[in-house]
């Protein structure tokens, strides 16, 4: 699927999808990102406080080597910018060194905004330091696409991606299929009062009651906030009204997903696969798919323009996208991006699950404003 898309695709379009909806926008996007990085960012970070996707500022590691095999005169050294949990990433790249001994990856692991703010630094200081961006959505692979900084992928074969999560002009691939839903506290929330839709969030029975993820730090969040707010049953005045029922403004994804857990705030929004991570391990806490559909991101995978690794960094996606890697993905409780390898246990099919279709270059271009929007009106 081209970035450019609204996403349209044999699972992804709920019945009643206009044809507008269905048709990609060729990429005009200029997003400018932020170069506002911090000197704390470049010298540190501090260890993750939970799982989450693209949303908490962790340490810069490297994934140990698994095989004894290649010597580090034979290795190559990759350094991917990644927004996946610690452990989650770990495991990925424990797995694709045990097939790749001739590659070593180091992992610098960050927010999204974060990882944005880093990148622009290094750009305005030389050249972007890192080979792999992997994190986020489209949006913000389109920005990149656009200034120049990614490079097309010219051997990564990406035949079994299902088409929403391909870029038609090659120079990234979706990797996880990551909604946004309702997430709820099965111990506190009663089933008779249990909001179904994106709408229902704003009666004033659950003020004080809800949590969700700082869009200024969370690629997701950004995404999401943009998507709503250039939906014509939502928009701005939706946005406002949430504002008026007191959202607690967690810093990401992981510490959202605790909260809705711990009951401290039994109801929220949350990417769907930190809830079945915990639900796994006992919380009680489920999963409500929101009528109006559900914003979701393909945390893609791209090679910088600047990388001296193209060889070895396409090999890593590569990796990413393929039977191994997406029963990884699986494994690790995300919606695949191919069709051949199952989806975790006890998620609905994609085709039951009605998800949001934007016009992504509207998306790219409005999603800064929409943070905005979304500040202003939690303040």
């Amino acid at each position: 699927m081209s970035a450019r898309t609204s996403g349209a695709g044999r699972f992804f379009i709920p019945k009643g999808t206009s044809m507008s909806q269905r048709m990609f926008t060729r990429r005009t996007a200029t997003t400018v990102l932020a170069l506002g990085a911090s000197a704390a960012l470049l010298v540190g970070c501090s260890e993750p406080e939970a799982e989450d996707t693209g949303d908490d500022t962790t340490a810069t590691g490297t994934a140990g080597t698994t095989s004894e095999q290649a010597s580090s005169a034979e290795q190559v050294t990759i350094t991917v910018y990644t927004s996946e949990p610690e452990e989650k990433v770990d495991e990925i790249n424990a797995a694709f060194m045990e097939a790749n001994p001739d590659i070593k990856v180091e992992v610098y692991r960050a927010g999204t905004g974060d990882l944005n703010a880093r990148i622009a630094a290094e750009k305005a200081s030389g050249s972007i330091e890192a080979d792999v961006l992997w994190a986020a959505d489209a949006p913000t692979f389109e920005s990149y696409a656009e200034a120049g900084d990614l490079a097309e992928l010219e051997n990564v074969d990406s035949s079994d991606v299902i088409e929403e999560a391909r870029d038609e002009e090659n120079f990234y691939v979706g990797t996880r299929i990551i909604p946004t839903v309702i997430a709820y506290n099965t111990s506190i929330v009663d089933e008779a009062d249990l909001p179904q839709s994106w709408a229902d969030l704003t009666d004033p029975k659950y003020a004080d009651m809800l949590v969700m993820p700082d869009p200024a730090v969370s690629g997701a969040a950004a995404f999401n906030a943009s998507v709503w707010k250039n939906d014509p049953a939502l928009g701005e005045e939706w946005i406002n009204a949430l504002g008026e029922n007191n959202p607690m403004i967690a810093q990401s994804n992981g510490p959202t997903s605790q909260e809705i857990a711990s009951g401290g705030r039994p109801i929220g929004v949350v990417v769907d696969y930190l809830v079945r991570d915990l639900a796994a391990a006992g919380s009680p806490i489920a999963t409500i798919y929101a009528e109006e559909g559900s914003p979701y991101i393909t945390e893609p995978a791209g090679v910088f323009a600047d990388s001296e690794q193209k060889e070895a960094a396409e090999r890593y996606i590569n990796f990413l996208i393929s039977v191994e890697g997406q029963e990884l993905a699986v494994e690790q409780a995300y919606l695949p991006v191919r069709e051949d390898v199952g989806t975790p246990e006890g998620t609905p099919e994609l085709s039951e699950i009605a998800l949001m279709t934007p016009d992504l270059e509207v998306v790219t271009a409005d999603k800064d404003a929409a943070v905005e929007v979304f500040q202003n009106a939690m303040n």
